[in-house]
Formats: structure tokens, sequence, C-alpha cells
């Protein structure tokens, strides 16, 4: 796991969930949570992280760029499909590359300096 999605997970304090060390499936969506689909970014707002970041439990597994073996790349975060303690920032996965699940997505990131705008 990268060294800015542990922060943005986990805090400085390294806790167990981006809210805390208690497991509360109330905060992400998991299989617990009964939606058994995606939900919008914002719903959770009880469950986000110490640096004002969404979704880093639940609603879809990110792909990162870190290959794990040769043809595959480590997942984190858990998806709706998944119980809640697959979902600790923590817990690694990891998918073949030419895998196709409805419950996988990225995370577009970027440095403040990358979205300052450049003046001409």
């Amino acid at each position: 796991m990268t060294h800015r999605r542990r922060r943005a997970a986990r805090g400085t304090s390294g806790r167990n969930f981006p809210w805390g060390d208690q497991k509360t499936a109330a905060k992400c969506n998991v299989r617990e949570a009964g939606v058994e689909g995606t939900a919008s970014v914002s719903r959770y707002h009880s469950g986000v992280s110490p640096y004002g970041v969404y979704d880093m439990v639940g609603n879809v597994w990110e792909w990162l760029s870190t290959q794990t073996t040769p043809g595959r790349y480590e997942l984190r975060g858990s998806a709706f499909t998944s119980p809640l303690f697959r979902g600790a920032p923590a817990v690694p996965n990891d998918a073949n590359d030419t895998m196709h699940d409805d419950d996988t997505g990225f995370r577009c990131v970027a440095t403040p300096e990358q979205m300052t705008p450049r003046r001409r």
C-alpha cells in the first residue's frame, strides 16, 4: 500500500478504520450495510477519514498500480460485496489484471501541487 493511501485511510495514528478502531458497518458500504450495490460517495459522512477522504472502506475495491506478482495487482478498501472484516485498510487483496468484476474500480489521486492551476 502506498504511503499516501495508507495515511489517507488510517490517519497518522494508524487506526484500524478511517473512522477509528471499532468495526461499524453503518459507516461504509459493505455487505452488512445491505445496500447491495454502489452508493454515492457522499453517503457515509461518519466514515470519512481524518483527511476528509470518503469510501476508503467499502463501495468498490480500489485497483492500485502496485503489482503483487506478474499479472496481479493490489486491491484495497473492500466493496459492497465484501464483509466488513475485509475492509480494514491494512487487509491485503489482489486480482488478476484481466479480471472484470462489478465491485472493483479505482481512485484518481493528485497532490495539491498538481491540482493548482498553472498560470501562463
